[in-house]
């Protein structure tokens, strides 16, 4: 649909190609040309991995598309990746950094030098995460910002639940630094959506306990940040107070 009077009345609906399923989950991105790339991915695929992740790519607002080839790749103990919902973050002169939903407990992510045309090997971050959804954004300042669930230890084991929702920051997307926790209570804070309005200011939105949807406005100017040695969210990290 289209709205030529900043969404007041839409035109009528029209499908996408047949192909293309435009993004799943997560906003789209517009490329300094004005392109539009939206991640995208199945979940059904008939070879192993069944989760498979690619981009779609628009020159002119939606009206035409083309598809990058599905991701697929091993881990360093050969397994196979599974990934899903990529969100893409812009590192400047073309490159851009996707981090997916993975089933090997931490997110996973790729690169493309060329704008998303094509990309490179899928690897595993440090940032442990529980087979859950996440979202961010290359904020105005440059910095990178991102809304998960952090797998957290839980009397020594490490628990695979959502009920910690976190934010974290860096600079050039390989070294986050913990800023944030939005929720640490139990129940499930699950599937973060986050865009920059034009104020600067961060709006976060997510599934809270599934029963309803909660909304946080968050001033990214006053995040700081606090380094995660390894793999553990560190106590420091503030923690939003509950509502």
């Amino acid at each position: 649909m289209e709205s030529e009077d900043d969404g007041r009345t839409w035109s009528e609906p029209r499908r996408l190609p047949e192909g293309i399923l435009g993004p799943i989950k997560n906003k789209p991105i517009t490329l300094p040309d004005g392109s539009l790339l939206a991640g995208s991915s199945i979940e059904d695929a008939p070879e192993p991995p069944a989760w498979r992740a690619h981009f779609e790519r628009s020159p002119d607002l939606g009206r035409t598309w083309a598809r990058s080839e599905r991701l697929a790749g091993r881990t360093s103990g050969g397994e196979h990746f599974w990934i899903i919902q990529p969100t893409i973050l812009e590192l400047g002169d073309g490159e851009l950094l996707a981090l997916f939903r993975s089933k090997q407990s931490r997110i996973a992510a790729s690169r493309s030098a060329d704008e998303g045309r094509t990309w490179g090997p899928i690897y595993a971050t440090g940032l442990l995460n529980p087979d859950a959804g996440v979202d961010g954004l290359t904020l105005a300042d440059g910095r990178h910002l991102l809304v998960y669930n952090h797998k957290v230890r839980v009397d020594g084991a490490w628990a695979g639940s959502r009920s910690r929702l976190n934010v974290a920051l860096s600079d050039d997307g390989d070294t986050w630094d913990a800023a944030l926790m939005l929720e640490d209570q139990d129940g499930e804070y699950s599937y973060p959506a986050v865009i920059q309005s034009s104020d600067g200011q961060v709006h976060v939105t997510y599934t809270h306990r599934r029963t309803r949807i909660r909304h946080l406005v968050l001033d990214p100017a006053l995040l700081l940040r606090h380094p995660m040695s390894g793999v553990e969210w560190p106590a420091e990290a503030p923690v939003l107070p509950p509502e």
